[in-house]
């Protein structure tokens, strides 16, 4: 945007600049037609439009040296804006493919979720309320995990190995017997890799 800014600024400066040159051209060219004319007769009148003369031609000269440095500086503005659009605009094609690709993962993640989400509503059919309770409670309670594998003596929930005398009971309980973890106090899930 400042580039923008700077870039049109310099075309405004230019135009006036440019004006001003037409205008002293044009002003020298009244006076040269003037004096080619002959209809200046006063020796004085010829000496001051002479002088005249010279002085628009310098000062013709001096606005042609700031229209060029105004249009040095107009090109850079140019350039800089060329070079900025350039910059945004792969900038807006890395958003853009960024976006699609995070919108195609939540579509993934919801299907995914709607997935899951049915596949639990299955399971949590065969599972008696009470415990399907405790569980909800447990899951609340704990950032979401509410029953956690016993895995090599430790428990997966908390990654606390349990005692000697933990370990006994629950290799003593029937295997429908719901048994927790003393530490986090989750669900612990019995496989042939607990450790019992």
């Amino acid at each position: 945007m400042a580039a923008q800014t700077e870039e049109s600024d310099t075309a405004r400066e230019q135009t006036k600049a440019e004006q001003d040159v037409d205008q002293v051209r044009q002003r020298a060219a009244r006076d040269q037609q003037r004096l080619d004319s002959g209809a200046v007769a006063s020796p004085k009148d010829l000496s001051n439009l002479q002088h005249e003369i010279a002085s628009l031609a310098k000062r013709q000269a001096d606005l042609e040296d700031v229209v060029l440095e105004v249009m040095e500086r107009r090109e850079s503005a140019q350039a800089r804006v060329a070079e900025l659009t350039e910059r945004v605009a792969s900038v807006q094609g890395k958003i853009d493919d960024a976006t699609g690709r995070r919108d195609a993962a939540f579509e993934e993640i919801d299907g995914e979720a709607a997935s899951v989400t049915k596949e639990r509503e299955v399971v949590a059919g065969s599972v008696p309320a009470d415990l399907m309770k405790l569980y909800d409670k447990l899951r609340e309670q704990q950032g979401g995990i509410g029953a956690a594998k016993l895995y090599a003596r430790t428990c997966q929930g908390c990654r606390q190995e349990l005692a000697i005398t933990e370990l006994n009971e629950i290799r003593g309980a029937a295997p429908d017997t719901v048994v927790r973890c003393e530490n986090c106090r989750r669900i612990l899930v019995r496989t042939a890799e607990s450790g019992l």
